[in-house]
């Protein structure tokens, strides 16, 4: 087990996810609330690759990554919800013609996701998630 390795995922993934919520919070674009939260779920769901020493796969496919470490986290009730974050990453990340940003409703469901799974695999890997968000250089939370 590799929790120092852990943490340095989940950190990277917090600064993600309160980016997502600082942007979703001030109705900033939100394909660029999209995006931030499609990496705060790959960052999370890569730190238990980190934490069991595996292999951490160059995919931003977060069913993939899913299918590594299912046996540590059940989101089979959330499959729906990682194909949509899933595609947050190609289709909001680059230019697309005519397609429409996602719906505010849409980055909340999302959001919330993504705040709920960072709760869930600190608490899994007995990780201090006050610890994780704390800003090293303001020292505060």
């Amino acid at each position: 087990m590799n929790k120092t390795a852990a943490e340095e995922w989940l950190t990277k993934a917090w600064h993600n996810l309160s980016g997502a919520i600082l942007f979703y919070e001030a109705d900033h674009y939100s394909d660029v609330t999209a995006v931030e939260i499609h990496y705060a779920v790959e960052k999370t769901l890569k730190s238990f690759l980190a934490y069991e020493n595996q292999k951490i796969l160059r995919t931003h496919d977060l069913y993939t990554l899913y299918q590594e470490i299912e046996h540590l986290i059940n989101l089979n009730d959330f499959l729906d919800l990682l194909e949509q974050i899933t595609k947050y990453h190609v289709e909001e990340a680059y230019p697309q013609h005519g397609r429409p940003m996602p719906s505010q409703s849409e980055i909340k469901e999302a959001l919330n996701f993504a705040e709920g799974l960072f709760d869930r695999v600190c608490d899994i890997l007995d990780i201090d998630k006050s610890e994780i968000m704390r800003d090293p250089v303001n020292n505060f939370v």
